[in-house]
């Protein structure tokens, strides 16, 4: 007999869309009239920026206070009832948010949003339940990123549009004493309409995924298909018989199943395999420069444009502060147009390409195009006049297709990472937790570089810092492994078969902790690459800091030296392992001089560790050898 091909959960997962569109559009809804708001509240011009960062700062750093404890909720009550009551405490919060006359409420309420609501983990977590084969993943993972495209683009019109309604609209609210008091209130009301639509959809056709609750009565659906069944034919009304027969536990619930159903609660030491270790590093810093990236770049785009020709504060190529001078109504024209590509490339281009090559080489290929954009993202404010607009547009549509790639592959990986399916919403909690830190330590720390940088006559700084980040959130990637497939099923099957044999679990068991020795190896190796890397770090600090620009060149040739020894040490290969070894010798014994010619404590202290470093992976070299 034919094995029967397994096939995307549609109906669900459209189900879930429609749960999750109403929180993107409320999210960027508020990006249109935030200033504003701030403004209105009593703040004085000056200070507009500053409690614009600092009220969607509280937003991320909030959510990830709580990120990890709504996960660990949805471990233990489902992931069904903590989404809907997320959806309805963003909901209430959001319209408490309309209603803003003090400084004081716009940061409390901006803070209870990311507080309240824990459902982008959640949700991840459900979409890895329905959909734990591998040749789905790439098409089930990109559905969510697409919905929040999609939500994006509706979001900020419905703030632009609804803000200050009787003065925009004078000839349908103008008479409305209640939208004048409260200008900001009706994008909250039409948000609160899509969250209504999407807490009742979920409550009346969502379907529990975590498996210890799968049997469990759920009224929700019950009501829900009362209310469908006068208008479903008799066929419909068998195919949901047989779905709930296919859902109800065999001999009725035996006892012995009654018994497995309260399954041990995972621990930390679960949650934190070696993989989701290097996935939740890499997601923590892919958050925080794609966050500061989109956070720099208008800004980066309103900076006037720079005399440069006979300035004498200008040096090219590296010293100038010049940016391309455009206004609000051409960066949201740029905006739109990338946000509507990128749907396609979402939702066409990304599986195929995932299908094809991989989840985790397409995330490879990708890692290494963000610094490659954050690099000459400054030199495009040098190009003719004519090529600007081209080739700014062109830069934000490469970031975005590496977003469009990175994201779902990492998702991905950080779903299969999981060892068993008890842990995966504490594991996505997590996810959600360190990439809200780097969502807010992003804009700050490279807002911070942007303004000093200008101070100092070298824009560049903000984006090579930029760079910096996004090389490092490669290394976890290179040393990531990519599983078959979700590594918490057999875990789910021995769960599931208490008919199976103690003895058979057992060598299970032990087969599983067979592959432990390796992966301790190579994370030793791991951490001693981790540390030599730092030689090439110091050496470009040390050589650029007595203003040998080539030596840039020859840091980053270093680290890629470190990669290719790696990759080859790490698959039992040990030629080349001794070339990247003496390539490192070389550098760091160069750049210890340098180093301590700076007198500054940074380059001198990278220097010593890189000699730590070089001492455990030289260690590591011979004895693989």
């Amino acid at each position: 007999m034919q094995e029967k091909q397994p096939r995307l959960p549609v109906r669900q997962l459209i189900i879930l869309s429609i749960c999750r569109f109403a929180e993107p559009v409320v999210l960027t809804s508020v990006l249109p009239y935030l200033p504003e708001m701030i403004e209105y509240v009593g703040v004085p011009k000056n200070e507009v920026a500053k409690w614009v960062g600092i009220s969607s700062a509280v937003t991320s750093i909030s959510q990830a206070i709580m990120a990890v404890t709504w996960g660990t909720a949805s471990d233990r009550f489902g992931r069904k009832p903590i989404i809907l009551t997320g959806l309805t405490c963003t909901m209430i919060i959001s319209l408490l948010f309309g209603f803003s006359q003090t400084l004081t409420w716009v940061v409390v309420t901006r803070a209870l949003l990311g507080l309240m609501n824990g459902n982008v983990g959640i949700i991840r977590t459900m979409v890895a339940e329905m959909v734990p084969e591998k040749e789905l993943q790439p098409h089930a993972f990109s559905i969510m990123p697409l919905v929040w495209t999609i939500g994006t683009i509706f979001g900020p019109a419905f703030g632009g549009a609804l803000a200050h309604p009787a003065e925009k609209h004078p000839e349908i609210f103008g008479n409305s004493e209640f939208l004048k008091r409260n200008p900001f209130i009706l994008p909250n009301i039409a948000s609160a309409i899509l969250f209504i639509i999407g807490i009742t959809t979920g409550f009346l056709f969502l379907h529990e995924t975590l498996a210890t609750k799968k049997d469990s009565r759920d009224y929700g659906l019950v009501l829900g298909k009362m209310l469908t069944s006068c208008s479903t034919s008799r066929e419909k009304k068998a195919q949901y018989t047989v779905k709930d027969d296919e859902n109800t536990p065999l001999l009725g619930g035996s006892p012995l199943q009654q018994k497995k159903a309260p399954v041990k609660r995972p621990s930390w030491k679960d949650v934190f395999s070696p993989q989701s270790r290097l996935v939740l590093i890499a997601y923590a810093l892919m958050a925080l420069h794609t966050m500061a990236f989109d956070s720099l770049l208008p800004v980066f785009l309103h900076t006037p444009v720079q005399q440069l020709h006979g300035n004498p504060d200008v040096h090219l190529p590296f010293k100038f502060i010049g940016g391309f001078g455009v206004g609000s109504q051409t960066i949201g024209i740029y905006y739109t147009l990338i946000g509507i590509i990128g749907m396609f490339l979402q939702f066409l281009v990304f599986p195929i390409a995932a299908k094809r090559y991989g989840v985790l080489n397409c995330l490879k290929a990708m890692i290494l195009v963000f610094p490659v954009i954050y690099f000459v993202t400054p030199f495009t404010a040098l190009v003719p006049e004519s090529l600007r607009h081209v080739t700014i547009f062109l830069l934000m549509l490469s970031k975005l297709a590496a977003s469009i790639f990175g994201f779902p592959c990492i998702t991905i990986l950080l779903t299969n990472s999981a060892t068993s399916l008890t842990v995966l919403g504490t594991l996505n909690g997590v996810a959600t937790s360190v990439s809200a830190v780097g969502r807010a330590a992003g804009p700050a720390i490279c807002g911070a570089a942007f303004s000093f940088g200008v101070k100092k006559g070298y824009i560049i700084l903000p984006w090579w810092m930029l760079s910096i980040f996004g090389a490092l959130s490669a290394l976890p990637i290179y040393w990531t492994v990519e599983p078959d497939g979700f590594q918490g099923n057999d875990a789910e099957e021995e769960q599931d078969e208490p008919q199976e044999s103690d003895y058979g679990a057992a060598d299970h068991r032990r087969s599983s902790g067979a592959r432990t020795e390796p992966q301790k190896q190579t994370l030793e190796i791991n951490s001693a690459l981790s540390l030599s890397i730092l030689t090439s770090l110091g050496g470009v600090i040390g050589y650029a800091r007595t203003g040998s620009v080539p030596s840039i060149a020859a840091g980053l040739s270093v680290g890629a030296l470190y990669l290719y020894s790696f990759q080859r040490l790490r698959t039992g290969q040990t030629y080349g392992d001794e070339l990247g070894l003496l390539a490192s010798i070389v550098l760091s014994g160069s750049s210890i001089p340098r180093a301590i010619k700076t007198r500054k404590p940074v380059p001198i202290g990278l220097s010593l560790v890189a000699i730590y470093g070089l001492l455990v992976f030289g260690k590591a070299v011979l004895g693989k050898n």
